[in-house]
């Protein structure tokens, strides 16, 4: 069965695992998927990530991260920009979630990054998701 967004397959993949309290959840890799992971290790959100090779094919495993009581560190998911509906921002009206303690994840013209660092760099680009 094919789907037409695999980066909101990805972000449901990660919120019900998440959710579910799961220490680890697999999906399929292409390289928009592998930045944003990097980008969730690297704001904190996940423990850690690896490409893993299997059988016939290779996947990412992400691994989640959870606090003391077992409560997940991601507490939402939100897909911005659709296949039918795409969503852009300039760098002096770029959207802050939850006052800061969220990321917001961007592609830009330089690559994939978050938010915060692509006003930094005066860059605008397409709004792929948000995460608290």
């Amino acid at each position: 069965m094919s789907v037409s967004d695999p980066v909101a397959d990805m972000l449901t993949k990660i919120r019900n695992a998440s959710t579910a309290k799961f220490e680890k959840v697999d999906i399929t890799p292409s390289k928009l998927k592998l930045e944003i992971v990097k980008i969730l290790k690297n704001e904190g959100f996940i423990k850690n990530f690896k490409k893993v090779a299997q059988e016939e094919n290779t996947v990412i495993r992400i691994f989640l991260k959870y606090d003391e009581q077992m409560n997940p560190i991601i507490h939402g998911v939100q897909k911005i920009s659709t296949p039918g509906r795409r969503v852009y921002s300039g760098y002096k009206k770029m959207p802050r979630v939850y006052n800061g303690y969220g990321t917001i994840i961007v592609s830009t013209s330089s690559g994939v990054t978050t938010g915060k660092k692509a006003a930094e760099r005066k860059v605008g680009g397409e709004l792929i998701c948000s995460v608290w």
